[in-house]
């Protein structure tokens, strides 16, 4: 399921632009952005082996363990796959109210959400990058037999947050949702339900992360004392 999460949302916004001849000029400023959403992300998997035979994240392994064959299987059948092609499916959904309201043109918030949607991405690359470029020079020191001082990054957008890449991930979404909100004037609606849905898979899956960090490195939970889990801010203590 991991291989489809950055593929789906872009085909199911295309399906819409083409659907429209792409004459909706909001329809198709939502398409370009999760396109490059979706090209960057599937080019970050792809750098860290996520496309091999075999290659999955990590934490894959631990919800096998904890939840032994049959639970794994129970979850697999029940929310891994069609749970989680719903969500990818309502990320992209406020798309389809744009598509409703294709005749109105673009205003102000659609402007304000292109340009945060825009900026988090950019965020998020330059979190994933600094990641990359960490975990590579630390397995080149392994390789070459040097210490290494810092087993984890605390440097960069991650002095400020444990997860900036996850952050910038659930703000995305939530700002895609202003388009929806920019076409139809309706604050609520249900193409909401995709963001909302994120932040509850999100939670969980950040939970374990910090677990198994702590669990494989003592100072971790020093950083976790000074710096934020999610939203960025000054570290605790500086």
């Amino acid at each position: 399921m991991d291989r489809l999460w950055s593929i789906c949302p872009p085909v199911y916004c295309l399906i819409v632009a083409f659907a429209t001849d792409f004459q909706f000029a909001r329809v198709n400023v939502m398409t370009l952005l999760v396109v490059l959403w979706g090209a960057r992300l599937t080019y970050n998997f792809a750098r860290k082996g996520g496309y091999r035979p075999g290659g999955e994240d990590y934490r894959w392994a631990t919800v096998r363990e904890k939840a032994g064959p049959v639970g794994f299987q129970v979850l697999n059948i029940t929310f891994v796959h069609p749970g989680q092609m719903v969500l990818l499916w309502l990320f992209a959904s406020p798309i389809h109210r744009a598509w409703a309201f294709g005749d109105l043109p673009l205003n102000r918030l659609d402007f304000v959400a292109a340009g945060l949607f825009f900026l988090l991405l950019v965020g998020q690359t330059v979190a994933d990058n600094q990641q990359w470029d960490f975990q590579q020079d630390k397995k080149r020191r392994i390789a070459a037999g040097e210490e290494v001082e810092q087993p984890f990054l605390t440097t960069g957008l991650f002095r400020y947050s444990r997860h900036p890449n996850y952050f910038c991930e659930i703000a995305m979404w939530c700002v895609f949702y202003l388009f929806a909100i920019a076409a139809s004037g309706e604050w609520l609606h249900w193409t909401g339900l995709g963001c909302i849905g994120l932040i509850l898979l999100v939670i969980p899956s950040l939970r374990m992360t910090e677990q198994l960090s702590a669990a494989k490195y003592p100072a971790y939970r020093d950083y976790q004392a000074t710096t934020s889990a999610l939203i960025p801010l000054p570290p605790r203590g500086s």
